[in-house]
């Protein structure tokens, strides 16, 4: 089945980033670039592990020599919440008001702070502004301040992009909010700080990115809509030239690095390569979209059991976002195969370059994941993280909540299609 012929396709696409500071040492600068926006107050946002080595106070430090009062909230949930933003937000605007907000950590840091920063400045709570149908999908009405995210894991690319992402707990849902507001005025990726980085954390951000990267390589091209207004137009306007090349480079990227980013996380060279795979699978997916691998993540993650992932806090179950989105990726591409052969193919090739391809040339790409997810220790499958079949049900109807995100798949997908994807996803090997 093909997507339907559009009676006026679109003849345009958009393309938005922030302003990019990469390389080795570069966090030591975030106290100038904030003085070049006229900050005198800040907030720094960050995690309980990050806290506890110091690392969210040093950057808070550096800030004191141009004139720029800091203060750091420390309480940014792994995996964000309602709940947990809700905690942020309401903490900062008892300790406000801030001209800036500075984001330490990985994703969950970065998300809480774009939560922070758009409920600070713009009326209203956390359920108005997120999406339908769990929420009102308010746009912001006013301008939000400066925010600079300085991430310390590889993966999320939230420091690229315009969404925040959190499970809603009362509905067991995993969702977010989306607009172009919300994207960080400035990413600093400094890849020292992903040395320390653990092997689990780096496989699970790590197949994050590169879903990233292949999800908006295979996303629906921004020809294939109705042409909108200027007013209709969204930041995930489909596969396009610039964010296909973004997708490209982080893929062969990943094909050198990945595997020994993981085994080696001293290996500083596989580190830089990460972090600028990370990079650029962020500008490739926060401009054309990500599609089924992320939708079916969503449930995954929100109805988690008791699932406790390697290198993470114990304290809790929880499915990281990364793992999540790889566990159903590679028979998600294995439908969308037939919408275009030759891309998937083309994204196998320069994701393992020296790989033989599969007799099914549908089967090339998900042997190309299920291969490299074994290398790297990712659980086999969602049965791997405590689901069977009798779930299948539930997690579906998860799934068929983003339709956000699934309207971004090259083929129609229904909710026979998913089931079909989760039940074949139980057991990967």
């Amino acid at each position: 089945m093909t997507l339907p012929i559009p009676s006026n396709p679109e003849t345009v696409f958009t393309y938005g980033a922030p302003q990019l500071k990469f390389g080795p040492g570069s966090s030591a600068e975030v106290g100038f670039d904030l003085s070049q926006f006229g900050v005198r107050r800040a907030l720094v946002v960050t995690d309980p592990g990050l806290s506890a080595i110091g690392l969210p106070q040093r950057v808070a430090e550096q800030l004191h020599p141009f004139g720029i009062e800091a203060a750091v909230f420390d309480q940014a949930h792994v995996e964000p919440t309602d709940e947990s933003l809700r905690q942020a937000i309401d903490w900062a605007r008892e300790n406000g008001p801030w001209d800036a907000f500075v984001a330490v950590g990985g994703g969950s840091s970065i998300d809480t702070a774009k939560a922070v920063n758009l409920l600070t400045t713009n009326p209203g709570e956390l359920m108005d502004y997120i999406n339908p149908p769990v929420g009102g999908g308010r746009a912001p009405s006013a301008p939000l301040k400066p925010l600079v995210a300085v991430p310390t894991t590889t993966g999320t690319g939230s420091e690229s992009t315009t969404i925040c992402v959190m499970d809603v707990l009362a509905l067991k849902v995993k969702t977010g909010i989306s607009h172009a507001r919300l994207r960080p005025t400035l990413a600093v990726i400094d890849p020292d700080l992903t040395l320390t980085q653990p092997a689990g954390v780096t496989a699970a951000a790590g197949m994050d990115i590169l879903c990233h990267a292949l999800e908006s390589y295979t996303a629906r091209p921004y020809g294939s809509y109705e042409h909108k207004t200027a007013e209709q137009r969204v930041p995930y306007c489909g596969s396009n030239p610039i964010a296909d090349m973004w997708s490209e480079k982080a893929l062969s990227l990943l094909a050198a690095s990945f595997r020994q980013a993981v085994t080696d996380g001293s290996n500083r060279d596989a580190r830089i390569a990460m972090a600028m795979a990370a990079t650029f699978a962020g500008m490739g997916f926060g401009n054309a979209g990500v599609h089924i691998p992320h939708a079916n993540a969503y449930p995954i993650a929100g109805r988690v059991k008791d699932f406790r992932p390697r290198d993470y806090p114990q304290d809790e179950p929880m499915v990281p976002h990364g793992m999540s989105v790889a566990l159903t990726a590679p028979e998600a591409f294995r439908f969308t195969f037939e919408a275009n052969p030759e891309r998937h193919l083309r994204a196998a090739t320069l994701l393992a370059p020296d790989a033989t391809q599969s007799r099914e040339a549908a089967d090339f790409l998900p042997d190309v994941l299920v291969g490299l997810m074994r290398d790297i220790g990712i659980p086999n499958g969602v049965a791997g993280v405590g689901y069977a079949e009798s779930d299948i049900d539930d997690l579906v109807s998860g799934t068929m909540q983003q339709q956000r995100l699934l309207a971004t798949c090259p083929r129609p997908v229904h909710e026979d299609d998913i089931a079909a994807i989760f039940e074949n996803s139980l057991s990967l090997w």
